[in-house]
């Protein structure tokens, strides 16, 4: 059973000083860690890399050592699972329709995005769009959230609700 944190809008230190405990205790299970952009600060890549191999996406606000380093869009197979990764910003249509159309021909199972710190859970066409929400910046969301993907036999994914500790 492999298991990977899933987690976008980090924000670090524009929005938070550091990553939750929530999230970090989470990490020290994980075989992954999946970032779909606006880190803000490649510390965050670099923290989260001590727990697992961290594997992401720029946002918006990244700076261009974050883009050069990571790109717009990735797409990974793990295990027999294809995940498509994008930010999810632009201007028109909304956030899950362009993360969608990111990978409209690429036979993706799963879109994971950020963007909208709204976290999302929905299958179209047969593909799964998961945005994890934010675990440091939760905006008008009731709480912090990032994702937990296990790829066994099947695969199972869901959302970690969270207080600020």
């Amino acid at each position: 059973m492999k298991k990977i944190v899933i987690l976008s809008d980090t924000h670090i230190p524009a929005r938070a000083k550091q990553l939750p405990k929530t999230l970090l205790n989470a990490c020290e299970e994980a075989d992954l860690i999946l970032h779909a952009g606006d880190w803000q600060n490649l510390d965050v890549f670099f923290e989260l890399s001590a727990y697992a191999e961290t594997i992401g996406v720029a946002g918006n606000v990244d700076p261009w050592e974050i883009l050069d380093r990571f790109g717009k869009k990735k797409i990974l197979t793990v295990e027999n699972l294809k995940i498509g990764m994008v930010h999810g910003d632009g201007a028109s249509k909304t956030t899950e329709q362009r993360a969608l159309e990111t990978f409209i021909d690429e036979g993706v199972d799963l879109v994971v995005f950020g963007h909208s710190h709204i976290p999302i859970k929905k299958e179209v066409n047969g593909v799964t769009l998961f945005n994890p929400g934010s675990p440091t910046d939760k905006r008008r969301q009731q709480q912090y959230s990032f994702g937990i993907l296990e790829i066994g036999e099947e695969w199972n994914l869901r959302h970690v609700f969270f207080d600020k500790e």
